[in-house]
């Protein structure tokens, strides 16, 4: 654990002194860069590892220079898919953790707070993408002017089906359904473009639905989109988002599966068109696990381990049938998706063999990668040449989960042992484990979008009723008539100038039997 924070603070200390306020580090020649919309991108996704780390004092001081510094009124193209799981995911998560981290909050915290307004704007700033006949987004929205009028319409699989997490979860904090139904939306349309053999392409055009690239497989470009059924079901306890992967898993299976290897194939006939493994498909045992599929998970992992093993690191693309890297595909940038899996395998298992690769990657990577302003990319795994660039996911992700899978006792890993309250009436629980990590590995705690969403949900039932004790009462013999002067021009008093009144609510829901037994997080039902 200490050789991991070293590692950690030897690259963020580089960023901080040679690129703040640039979006990345440069560790070659020690220079900062701006490459996904100069948001200081490297000091949002590092902030909650901080945390995790133990830093207290340092995730107060950049929680509260972010708040001052970070604005979003700025005349730069951003990748939505990017700036979402990014910026967002990273404020949400540092507003969710900020109280753990010793910072004052707002009363009523986590339903308000400045590190969620700064991560509503940055969402409102993606709304203009969804705005296509489909409800599917754009790739990239100016943060100024919104989508310029030139923009491909052609976006990745990825890059529409990978916001329900943090969407809902800004509805939910925030009350406002805006930012889910969107996400939704376009994982619906989504679901509805899928072949007959029940497969996604690669690329899709948002205004006309049509596949622009057929590739069907588990990597680059696909990825999150399955990762976000699954957690989204978890976090949400949504059937239609797990009915959904269920169903793409099986067809994944029967298609793409060889020798517990995942190939890539044509969407709508089923044959191979790539037989590699991308670096990035090394998600998928993590995600297996999720859904309790630990044997097949277990054999994938071997496969992918035994390729990180070959090199040190795992090449962008390995061709299955040579065993070997493929062209121009030979970097490694340090990405963190096989030690995702081992932190899910392990906890899922205990079997050291996870334990094994979080130890060889943190041997290779700081053998390989480390120079004097932080930890460079490799640009090729088999003569380990360096690339000058450190992404900013090297400290969101790959630190944050080598760390946790050598720390068994981080608050992150709480099993309901610990807890604190919140909510406007100080009466929820929350941060008692359960979190559910982002795909930049941004953990979210489904409670507090409960405690929220149950808040905002009581404010709209009562003002519905006061609405309605609002309406004049009028005599039954004629209600269609009104008296200039007697009441007919009465504001309600709980509405906003130019709002609609609602029907009045007739009854007070209450919740099922089944739903009240819970305890920590964890529901029991009525047969339990």
């Amino acid at each position: 654990m200490d050789r991991i924070k070293s590692m950690f603070y030897h690259a963020y200390n580089s960023y901080l002194e040679n690129a703040y306020p640039y979006d990345e580090l440069r560790p070659l020649t020690c220079d900062g860069q701006d490459t996904w919309g100069s948001f200081s991108l490297t000091l949002i996704d590092a902030l909650d590892t901080l945390l995790i780390l133990g830093n207290h004092t340092e995730f107060q001081r950049v929680a509260t220079l972010l708040q001052d510094t970070v604005d979003f009124d700025t005349d730069v193209n951003a990748s939505v898919f990017e700036t979402n799981i990014r910026v967002v995911g990273g404020l949400l998560s540092a507003h969710l953790l900020s109280k753990r981290a010793g910072m004052e909050v707002e009363e009523g915290w986590p339903c308000s707070g400045p590190l969620l307004r700064l991560a509503e704007d940055a969402a409102r700033k993606l709304l203009p993408a969804f705005q296509t006949p489909t409800g599917m987004p754009y790739g990239t929205v100016n943060l100024l002017r919104g989508v310029n009028p030139s923009e491909t319409p052609v976006t990745c699989t990825a890059g529409v089906g990978t916001f329900i997490l943090e969407f809902s979860s800004l509805s939910r904090l925030t009350g406002d359904p805006v930012f889910e139904n969107v996400a939704r939306k376009a994982l619906r349309a989504l679901w509805r473009t899928r072949s007959d053999i029940g497969l996604v392409g690669n690329h899709i055009d948002v205004i006309t639905s049509k596949w622009v690239a057929q590739d069907a497989g588990i990597g680059a470009g696909v990825d999150s989109y399955f990762e976000y059924l699954v957690k989204g079901a978890i976090m949400l306890q949504d059937e239609e988002l797990l009915a959904m992967f269920h169903e793409f898993d099986k067809s994944i299976k029967n298609y793409t599966k060889f020798d517990d290897w995942y190939l890539w194939v044509q969407m709508h006939k089923g044959t191979v068109s790539m037989p590699v493994f991308q670096s990035l498909e090394a998600f998928w045992p993590g995600l297996q696990s999720l859904i309790g599929d630990i044997s097949s998970a277990t054999k994938t992992f071997h496969n992918y381990y035994s390729v990180w093993r070959q090199f040190g690191g795992l090449p962008e693309f390995y061709s299955i049938p040579q065993g070997y890297t493929v062209d121009k595909r030979e970097g490694y940038p340090l990405r963190p998706e096989l030690i995702e899996s081992a932190l899910y395998l392990y906890k899922a298992t205990g079997d050291p063999t996870f334990m094994q690769l979080g130890r060889d990657a943190v041997e290779s990577i700081d053998k390989i990668s480390r120079v004097n302003c932080g930890f460079a990319t490799v640009k090729d795994v088999r003569d380990h040449k360096l690339d000058n660039r450190m992404e900013s996911f090297f400290l969101a992700e790959t630190i944050k989960y080598l760390y946790l899978l050598f720390d068994p006792e981080n608050f992150l890993h709480n099993t309901g042992t610990e807890f604190e309250l919140g909510g406007l009436q100080g009466d929820c629980i929350l941060s008692a484990g359960g979190y559910v990590f982002n795909t930049e590995a941004h953990p979210l705690d489904p409670a507090a979008l409960h405690c929220c969403s149950r808040y905002h949900s009581e404010r709209r039932e009562l003002q519905d009723i006061l609405i309605s004790l609002s309406e004049p009462l009028r005599p039954a013999a004629d209600q269609s008539e009104e008296t200039p002067g007697a009441g007919g021009s009465q504001e309600s008093i709980a509405l906003k100038p130019g709002e609609r009144r609602k029907a009045r609510v007739l009854s007070c829901p209450t919740q099922p039997f089944s739903a009240k037994l819970a305890a920590m997080g964890q529901v029991f039902s009525d047969d339990s």
